[in-house]
């Protein structure tokens, strides 16, 4: 695994000051950026990017990715593409990627 990944692996977290680990702001990142956090948690969420460079970079990068997906036409995917990105993703959320 890339070390640049490794630090929201860790329990800790560079900046638990605004009661948030690095972990839990990943877990958290998808209901951020669709506005569907709570007002407090959302305050939280925002107080840990303002002082973790890390949780920030990713912040940055979930977005460019959620751009440039977006500009993805569905249609042209193949569909042997397809199943194997769904079955990359299965894995993945079962536990089985890296």
């Amino acid at each position: 695994m890339s070390r640049r990944w490794t630090f929201w692996r860790r329990k800790g977290s560079a900046n638990e000051a605004a009661g948030l680990t690095c972990r839990e702001m990943v877990e958290l990142m998808t209901d951020y950026l669709e506005g569907a956090l709570p007002e407090a948690d959302r305050l939280r969420f925002e107080a840990h990017i303002a002082g973790c460079e890390h949780c920030t970079a990713y912040l940055e990068q979930m977005r460019e990715t959620i751009r440039v997906v977006g500009a993805i036409d569905p249609g042209a995917l193949e569909p042997d593409v397809e199943r194997e990105l769904l079955a990359a993703f299965r894995d993945w959320k079962a536990g089985g990627g890296a």
